[in-house]
């Protein structure tokens, strides 16, 4: 992909959301909410404060993290669609989240 972000913003994919309950009922896309947990594949060089010293971003591509409900902007870029959000809108990351996908 030919897209990197800008300054203190990160290029993000929605992960999929559950299609059924832990009982077993599907919910149909119509009734679905968009998922408010990701992972970053881009992001920007980072801010520069006040000494004009660049401070580089937590996250990394690669990170799983959790983002607010109305957070970032939605874009679509090679058929995909994507949001672009800055850093402090990002609640946190998720660490071994891999692993716990995989145990449940």
């Amino acid at each position: 992909m030919g897209f990197r972000p800008l300054h203190d913003r990160v290029l993000v994919r929605r992960v999929q959301a559950e299609e059924k309950t832990s009982g077993g009922i599907i919910i149909p896309d119509t009734a679905q909410e968009k998922p408010q947990e990701g992972e970053v594949i881009a992001v920007g060089a980072g801010t520069r404060d006040e000494a004009g010293k660049l401070t580089p971003l937590d996250v990394q591509a690669g990170d799983r993290i959790l983002f607010g409900k109305w957070s970032g902007t939605e874009v679509r870029l090679n058929g995909e669609d994507l949001l672009i959000m800055k850093e402090s809108d990002i609640l946190g990351i998720v660490e071994g989240a891999s692993a716990v996908r995989e145990a449940a």
